[in-house]
């Protein structure tokens, strides 16, 4: 049933994944949502899981439905970055993979530090350093249980993993490889040099291949019990930020974007990384990008802050939906309270608004009470950090944006997006909601020959989808609150 032109992405966030058929109709990109899925984790005795065996159980689904709907020619799968699984030495999945927000990692930067100066590992990898990475994870292995390791034939990235599962090819994607903080960014190698320093077995980690590769084909196995073609499984940009920026609507060489949804990345497209003691000192990340591009990037907690805070509302028996929250947070007074969202206290799952309001107590400010006050904090606190991001960037490329893309599923809000334009004085355009998918499906399409290249991509997003402009509004007020937002950013 395979109908020729036809790709099918896989989109998998914190919570969700989808599956999305693309196909090009009249020099424009066509998506149709063919499966949606829960994506919860598990915690069991402690330790948060991803739910691996059901995540792909769930990709066999959707393409099962895909092929209902004329089939496809291939598949590409992006996700979250950092985490993974282990295969033993007969290609088994040793245990599920953990979550990156599993606590296992407290204390790991300390430790790996005492092996590893910051400064070294910075030069080297030019990643931000975050608890969650995979350096860390891996550390956390080699000091708490080694014996996994020893165990391990091969460590595969989460959409690497799938890729291994559909047709038995073991290979790390460029993107991917490059959230780990274990690659050399200027070389675009794994560093030996990292690895021998933390005692990492080099020989876990597989051959590295650019975004674009065509992986193989669906096993005969899985062609013959779902009634499939011989469909190329594509290794896209693996990680779903650089999907995102794929799919930016602009042919502006020098443009910055922020890639919004539960987690906010902030960053602009290079052509080589930017690594010294100015990107160290702002904590920026050099991620590798299509074609051997590079994004220069800052990693802010996003809409995680508005989610969890709506579940404890829901706990407490008030359910709000995600339209209501906006809406409450204009009735508040602006600029009462602050509060860095990328303190460490707002990572783990929880009660966020009481977290919150500890924040603000114990910096001194009047701590939000109501629903309302608490998402204003949120909100104005986020486009802060954004123009806080902005200004480290720029200092890093010596370059200034007179324009700030915005994409992904945060940009539903407009609330957050007007706020940004106000906090940072700077037009933005926002557009796409579906960045992450389009870019997985053009990535699929220039792989296959439908496409030329990214250039000619963007091009055709930008005739594809409709973008909203938001001019600044209320610029004093905003700076005196930055000067005052300055207090409060507790920066690692």
């Amino acid at each position: 049933m395979d109908k020729k032109g036809q790709v099918l992405a896989f989109d998998f966030g914190g919570g969700s994944g989808r599956a999305i058929l693309g196909r090009l109709e009249d020099d424009k990109i066509r998506m149709e949502e063919v499966y949606r899925f829960s994506n919860d984790p598990v915690t069991i005795n402690g330790t948060m899981y991803w739910d691996t065996l059901r995540q792909f159980f769930e990709i066999r689904q959707g393409m099962m439905y895909a092929n209902q709907k004329g089939g496809f020619d291939s598949v590409g799968i992006d996700t979250w970055g950092v985490d993974f699984g282990l295969i033993d030495a007969h290609g088994e999945l040793l245990e599920s993979a953990v979550h990156y927000r599993d606590q296992r990692t407290v204390g790991m930067q300390e430790e790996v530090f005492r092996a590893l100066s910051k400064e070294e590992i910075y030069e080297i990898t030019g990643n931000q350093f975050e608890n969650f990475n995979t350096i860390f994870q891996l550390y956390a292995l080699v000091k708490k249980r080694p014996w996994l390791l020893e165990r391990a034939d091969t460590l595969l990235l989460t959409p690497d993993l799938f890729n291994y599962f559909l047709t038995g090819k073991k290979r790390a994607e460029y993107t991917m490889a490059s959230t780990t903080q274990l690659l050399d960014a200027k070389h675009k190698i794994w560093s030996e040099r990292i690895l021998k320093a933390l005692g990492i077995p080099k020989s876990i980690l597989p051959v590295i291949v650019p975004g674009g590769t065509v992986i193989g084909t669906l096993t005969e196995e899985i062609r013959e019990e779902l009634g499939l073609g011989a469909a190329k499984v594509i290794a896209v940009a693996g990680h779903d930020t650089q999907s995102a920026v794929v799919a930016v609507p602009t042919q502006e060489k020098d443009f910055i974007f922020i890639s919004c949804g539960t987690w906010s990345l902030f960053g602009t497209e290079l052509y080589a990384p930017v690594i010294g003691k100015q990107s160290l000192t702002c904590n920026v990340s050099n991620e590798g990008g299509h074609g051997n591009t590079t994004t220069l990037l800052k990693n802010i907690i996003g809409l995680w802050l508005v989610q969890e805070s709506r579940r404890q509302w829901i706990r407490e028996g008030q359910e709000y939906s995600y339209g209501e929250l906006e809406q409450m947070a204009l009735t508040a007074e602006p600029f009462v309270s602050f509060i860095d969202p990328d303190a460490p206290e707002f990572v783990p799952a929880g009660n966020i608004p009481k977290r919150i309001r500890k924040f603000c107590e114990r910096t001194g400010q009047k701590a939000p009470q109501s629903v309302a006050e608490v998402m204003r904090c949120i909100n104005q606190s986020l486009a802060l950090k954004y123009r806080y991001a902005l200004e480290q960037i720029e200092s890093c490329t010596g370059k200034h944006y007179e324009v700030i893309h915005m994409i992904g599923g945060g940009i539903q809000s407009k609330l957050l997006c007007q706020m940004t334009a106000g906090a940072s004085g700077r037009r933005v355009i926002a557009g796409p909601v579906e960045a992450t998918a389009l870019g997985n499906i053009v990535m699929q399409m220039i792989a296959l020959g439908m496409i030329q290249d990214v250039a000619q991509a963007r091009s055709m997003i930008a005739k594809s989808e409709t973008t909203y402009d938001y001019l600044p509004q209320d610029v004093s007020a905003w700076d005196a609150a930055y000067e005052k937002f300055q207090m409060y950013i507790e920066e690692r």
